[in-house]
This record gives structure tokens, sequence and C-alpha cells, in this order.
């Protein structure tokens, strides 16, 4: 096979999902049955996809003059894209008639979000990684507002575009100071070159503002504020997607530009950085979830403290710890997209029966829903034997063995104080009186969503070395 027809072989991953949307439009545009056609149509390229990269995980080569990567770690990411991706289209196909609003868009803008979140997770150049977090941003901008009827949406696109906006300056001007100091955006040079460049002041200082840009992206202390109101004023299914997949790719970005600190002997000199705000993080998020009646807005608080976990292994900076990091964001985001599932089913008209009062009594309306959410409170809240704890404790371990010791003391602390609210709703599910009488109309598609999710939560628990295997193997 010459060169160039095999590196499209091998970026079969990306040009499945980019085919897709061009068909997924012209579906939109044909066809008035495209209502029923998009959801399975794009719930089948994103399992093509998942299960292409898995099956091609080992053939890992950098194409195209050492701008994308292909193979080994942006395959397990591509999995946690896709297959989130096509959780959150299944738990969407009765939720937006729920919703109020139907727009093919809808499925087309998904695709382009997990599409740009593989060039993110792929990128072997600053450039391509900046390209696909636009296309990834963008999508989500409109994705949380696909509702402009209703207030609540509006106001979530409109403050998560902004800040996005204002967060991808520090992104740009980050990029153009390391350019400055460097000569390049080549990653491979970055990373043979770390050592040396990390004496220049503002190679520094535009590495310190792309990962301020990127701490946005991943939602941490003092970079958080944007996420209580876009989460709850987002669709249900939509606010899923941002918090699970879109982390995932945006932790994937820190692990690609720290990778000579994971790699080679590089001094990690971000570690104090990753450390506070990871300290800040875990304490803020726990303490102000406490507080919360709303189950979104709980979440939200909750993927700050999530996002504050998976920063310890940044700043442990170590091979084991990008393992745990990786291993922590599948399980969260199955976790995740688990929880916003049971929430978009009991949810009613104009975003109600969202709050803690809605979910009393839940057990006696639809046993499953309530066993489900039960062990996706427990996973969040980190018990084992479920994937929420060997997440947990893999970046705890990566810590110790980097001698933040009082890090990982920090992050159980925070585990603790977060028990309180994931098993609050535990404890108003089995032990309170409804206080509202409404029907559960339960879609057997959401249902195939919580259950999935679920079963890959215990599998994940029952045997984390699974799993964990396969991403060290590739870290390698």
């Amino acid at each position: 096979m010459p060169q160039n027809n095999y590196e499209y072989f091998l970026l079969m991953p990306q040009i499945i999902i980019a085919v897709g949307i061009v068909l997924s439009v012209i579906i939109e545009i044909s066809t008035k049955k495209s209502e029923q056609i998009l959801p399975w149509f794009s719930i089948a390229i994103f399992f093509a996809t998942a299960f292409y990269s898995v099956f091609n995980i080992n053939q890992n080569s950098v194409l195209f003059g050492g701008m994308i990567e292909v193979g080994g770690k942006p395959a397990i990411f591509n999995f946690i894209f896709n297959i989130g991706a096509a959780l959150v289209v299944l738990s969407s196909i009765d939720y937006l008639k729920k919703y109020g609003t139907y727009f093919g868009e809808y499925y087309i803008l998904i695709q382009s979000s997990v599409l740009g979140m593989m060039v993110m997770s792929g990128a072997k150049d600053i450039i391509m990684i900046f390209m696909g977090l636009e296309l990834m941003s963008i999508c989500f901008y409109v994705l949380a507002g696909i509702n402009r009827k209703r207030l609540s949406a509006n106001e979530a696109s409109l403050k998560y575009f902004l800040l996005g906006a204002f967060t991808t300056g520090f992104i740009v001007y980050g990029i153009a100071l390391i350019y400055g100091a460097t000569g390049t955006t080549s990653i491979q040079n970055l990373e043979e070159n770390f050592v040396g460049y990390s004496s220049n002041i503002i190679f520094i200082l535009g590495m310190i503002l792309f990962l301020i840009g990127f701490s946005f992206k991943i939602a941490t202390v003092p970079f958080h504020m944007w996420v209580p109101d876009v989460y709850q004023g987002s669709a249900t299914t939509v606010t899923s997607l941002m918090s699970t997949t879109g982390k995932a790719a945006a932790f994937s970005v820190l692990i690609i530009i720290l990778s000579a600190v994971f790699s080679s002997n590089a001094p990690n000199v971000f570690s104090p950085y990753f450390a506070t705000i990871s300290a800040l993080s875990m304490l803020f998020g726990s303490i102000v979830a406490i507080s919360q009646n709303n189950l979104k807005r709980m979440l939200a608080y909750s993927s700050i403290a999530h996002a504050g976990y998976m920063a310890i292994g940044l700043a442990a900076g170590n091979v084991f710890s990008v393992a745990g990091i990786i291993f922590y964001l599948a399980a969260y985001a199955f976790m995740n997209i688990g929880a916003f599932t049971v929430i978009s089913i009991v949810e009613g008209d104009n975003d109600s029966r969202t709050d803690l009062n809605s979910f009393a009594g839940l057990n006696a309306k639809s046993p499953v829903l309530a066993a489900t959410m039960a062990l996706f409170m427990f996973a969040l809240a980190g018990i084992p034997p479920l994937a929420g704890f060997f997440g947990k404790y893999y970046v705890f371990i990566a810590a110790i063995q980097s001698k933040l010791t009082w890090l990982a003391i920090l992050g159980v602390l925070s585990s603790v104080i977060s028990v309180y609210f994931y098993i609050r709703v535990v404890v108003f599910m089995y032990f309170k009186d409804a206080t509202e009488d409404f029907n559960i109309n339960i879609s057997p598609f959401s249902l195939a969503a919580v259950v999935i999710t679920a079963l890959l939560i215990l599998v994940f628990g029952i045997l984390p070395d699974t799993l964990m295997n396969v991403i060290t193997s590739v870290l390698k």
C-alpha cells in the first residue's frame, strides 16, 4: 500500500466521523424522516469509530509530517469520546421531544464536536490542538442554547460563549509566546528540547497562559465560574456530553503538552501550579456541592472536585499518573453520563423535577432508576469496588510516588466530604416519601443508556486491571 494511502487507512477513525457529518447534513436536508434516521446513523458511526480505534490501538504512528498521531493513547481517547457520545445520543432520542425541541443540527453538532475532540487528543502540533479545540467549543456553545425559546438555555449558551472566547485569548497568546521563544509549534520538538526551553522565561510564560486556558476547559478553581450556570441551563443530555467527553478532550491536551515531563526526566516545573489548582478544586467543589438542592448544579460542583482529583495526576508528573488520569476519565465519563441520563428521564417540562425533592421516593416509582442512580452516586463518591474508587486510587498512588503525599491526603479528605452529598441522593430515593405526584415515562432508549453505563462502571470496577493494562501498554 503506498505511503499516502496507508496514512489515510490509519486515519480512518477521523475519516469515518468526517464522512458521517457530511452524510448527516445530506440526510437532514433531503428527507423529512431525518428525526428518526439521524440518531441511529450517529450511533452507528460512533460505534464504528470506537471499535476501529480499539482494534488498531497498536498501530501507533505519527502522520502528515508530524501533525497528528493515531493508535496508542489517542485510540483510547477516541473510544471514550465515541462511546460516550453514542450513549448521549441514545438518551437524547426521546429527551429532545420532552425538552420541546428537535433540530437535525443537534446530532450533526455532536458528531462535529467529537471530531474536534479526536483532533485534540491526537495532535502532535499546537496548531492542531487549537483547530480541534475551536471545532469542539463552537459546537458546545450552540448545543448549550439549542432550544432558543428557553431563557435558561440562552443564558447558558451566552455565558459559555463569552467565557470560552475569553479563554481562547489566553490560549492564543500562550501559543504565540511559545512559538516566539522556540520558533516551532511542533510538540515533538518541545518534548525533545523541553529542558533547554524551560530556562526561557518567555517559553514558561507562554506555557502558563496555555495551561490557564485549558484550566478553564477542565473547570478547575479559580477558572470554574461558568460551570454551575452552564450545566444547569443547558439541556441535560448536552450537559452530560460537555462534562465528560469535553473534559476528557481537555485533559488529553494537557497530557500531550506536558509529554516531556511524563515521558522523560525533564523537571515538572508546573507541578506547583497543578498542585494548587487541584487542592482548591477538590475542597471548593466538595464543600459547595453540599449546599446544592438542584442535582444538575450539584453535579456541576462535583465535576469541579473531580477535575481537582485528576489534576493530582498532572502535578505528580509520571507515567503511572497519566495512566491513572486516563482510567479516571473513562470511569468518570460513564458515571456522569449515567447520572445525567437518569436526571433527564425524571426531568419534567420547563426544567422542572431536577431538584433533590423530586427524587424523594424514586424507589417506589421506578426501582430500576433508583438502583442505577444509587450505583452512579456510590461510584462518584469513590466507594469500592466501583470504577470511581480505582480512578482515585491510581492518581493518589501516583501522587505518593512523586512525594506529593499531602495532596493525596487532601484528596482523601475531599472524598470523605463528597460522600455526604452523594449519599444524600440515595437517602432521598430510598428513605424519604415522595413530595410530588408524577408519573415517570421511561424511554427504552434512555433506559438502555443507563444500563450500559452501569455495566461499564461495574466491569471497570471489578476488573480494573483489564483497562489499566491496555492503558499502560500504550504509554510505554
